[in-house]
């Protein structure tokens, strides 16, 4: 019967309802769309950097896990580090950092076809001329691009030669010798891969060259990979803390603006549940009861608008991001969204236990 009560107070008011499910929604879809973009880059990162295949990263002084600085390394360290024990093969790149998360990668396509045996393109071909560019499926994709197409990046015209299978090194890849040229590094790299006779001795040779070159940041691929996490990335974790606050904050006052004009306009009903013997505790489950169950479809709804938010993505907006679906955090948003709608039900449920019965029955 209480049930039925409940059910029937919300389908009574059907606009305010539906307001309140999809502002909550809101408030759940912005906290799963956040994470998930964050994983999804972050894991997105962590497999181009392993279908690199080297064992170790080279990194420059004063570069950081999730970004580079231009081209700070003499394109001469490669030879050197491949007279180091235990380096068979050692290859450099140039990054180039472009608007948002894009970057413009410059490579030797034969020393990279040593290191992991290459690209597999999907259309077209590798790099032959010096203004052409290849691009690796996810981008094409988000950017509509065909073989063939001209694409103005750093105020010059790229053929688009080939688009290759994503999942190796990087998106946007050109020439090393012309981008070195283009942004006046000649002679200069942002990274070094090397590979190892052994992988199970990377640590150790991890080792031995941060003793011989201090200073540089160096990693085997595990360790690097590793780094590429949430937890490790302190301001994108701490933004992720104020959007949850943002979003309990939200909550609690979509839920308190309902709740609270409900209780005005069911005053009647409630004196009237008071004077057939109701305690405040019933009245108090009522409203508790309906806010639970507007947090619960907010909910998922919320879940159920992220795979909009992901195609949009995907298709529309011209980002390089990438949203994936994080399960662990569909209970962690709901419980987020029912404990701001609680909170935001306390005053209004406060209001309606305090509520004189006559007055409450004189009310028209």
């Amino acid at each position: 019967m209480l049930n039925k009560l409940i059910l029937a107070n919300l389908g009574h008011r059907p606009i305010r309802t539906l307001l309140s499910v999809l502002a909550i929604a809101v408030e759940v879809t912005m906290i799963l769309t956040l994470v998930g973009v964050s994983h999804g880059t972050l894991d997105e990162s962590a497999q181009r950097a392993r279908g690199v295949g080297a064992d170790i990263w080279f990194r420059p002084p004063g570069s950081s896990a999730i970004g580079l600085s231009t081209a700070p390394m003499s394109d001469k360290l490669p030879g050197l580090l491949m007279q180091e024990p235990h380096v068979t093969f050692a290859m450099g790149t140039m990054v180039q950092p472009l608007s948002g998360f894009d970057t413009l990668t410059g490579i030797d396509l034969e020393e990279f076809r040593k290191l992991n045996g290459g690209f597999r393109y999907l259309q077209g071909g590798p790099l032959i001329n010096d203004n052409d560019m290849i691009v690796d499926e996810y981008y094409a994709q988000q950017k509509h691009l065909h073989v063939g197409d001209t694409l103005n990046i750093l105020n010059h015209d790229w053929k688009l030669a080939g688009i290759f299978e994503s999942g190796k090194l990087a998106r946007v890849c050109v020439k090393l010798r012309v981008l070195q040229t283009l942004t006046g590094n000649p002679g200069h790299l942002s990274q070094i891969f090397l590979k190892v006779d052994d992988p199970k001795n990377a640590q150790a040779i991890v080792n031995a060259l941060r003793a011989k070159y201090p200073g540089y940041q160096i990693y085997t691929m595990e360790e690097f990979t590793s780094m590429l996490s949430i937890g490790n990335v302190g301001m994108l974790k701490s933004f992720i803390g104020v959007v949850i606050g943002v979003a309990v904050v939200v909550g609690f006052i979509v839920v308190f603006m309902a709740m609270y004009t409900a209780v005005l306009e069911r005053t009647r009903e409630i004196g009237i549940l008071k004077a057939v013997g109701s305690s405040s505790a019933l009245i108090l489950n009522i409203l508790f009861r309906e806010t639970l169950l507007l947090a619960l479809l907010g909910s998922i709804v919320g879940i159920a608008f992220t795979y909009g938010t992901q195609w949009l993505m995907k298709h529309v907006v011209p980002a390089s991001l990438v949203q994936e679906t994080v399960y662990g955090w569909w209970p962690i948003a709901t419980g987020i969204a029912i404990a701001g709608a609680l909170l935001g039900v306390i005053v209004p449920g406060a209001k309606a236990v305090k509520q004189d019965v006559t007055e409450a029955l004189s009310y028209e």
